[in-house]
């Protein structure tokens, strides 16, 4: 069976659609194979679908859409950390192992001001799974242009579980203090 091309505003509802029903994120190149398209022109799509206020992140993983009406309350906070390359995945273990999500990681760059790329990991497998990414990519860490010191938005259901994670992230040395 030859696979038609699907063609602009028909793809796109057909990404929204399979974006919107999905529960795990979703690789440029599936959507792409999904919709006989090279995943540059996903990307062009997924950019367009953003302009139009769809609340899509791009993750390691793939791409999400964010669904509205949490059924739990979801707590947030923003965290400073600072290590080397080489403990990132030590440190993503810590928070995700004290059942937190880390939405993002944030620099304050000399040049771009302030950088922030979309993380969204929750467990030991997604952690591996990003860690793979940057290692087959070759991709350097946005924490390695500021000498390690980068920030996280870390997510969880109680305030209680975001002091824990804040409190193994201090026990390993990675979490910045405020001066007292």
């Amino acid at each position: 069976m030859d696979q038609k091309k699907l063609l602009g505003e028909e793809r796109r509802t057909l990404l929204l659609e399979l974006l919107k029903n999905s529960h795990y994120p979703i690789t440029g190149s599936e959507l792409a194979s999904r919709t006989n398209v090279s995943r540059q022109v996903i990307v062009g799509d997924i950019t367009l679908l953003k302009a139009k206020n769809e609340p899509i992140i791009a993750t390691s993983q793939g791409y999400i859409y964010l669904k509205q009406g949490n059924p739990a309350p979801i707590f947030e906070r923003t965290i400073a950390c600072c290590h080397s390359p080489e403990k990132t995945e030590t440190e993503l273990f810590l928070l995700v192992d004290q059942g937190v999500t880390v939405k993002d990681v944030k620099i304050e760059h000399p040049v771009y001001g302030d950088l922030t790329a979309s993380i969204m990991v929750s467990s030991r497998q997604e952690v591996k799974q990003f860690i793979e990414k940057v290692k087959s990519t070759k991709a350097s860490l946005l924490s390695a242009l500021t000498e390690g010191v980068h920030l996280h938005t870390i997510s969880a259901n109680s305030e209680a579980v975001l002091d824990n994670a804040e409190q193994a992230l201090l026990d390993a040395g990675f979490l910045i203090q405020e001066p007292s």
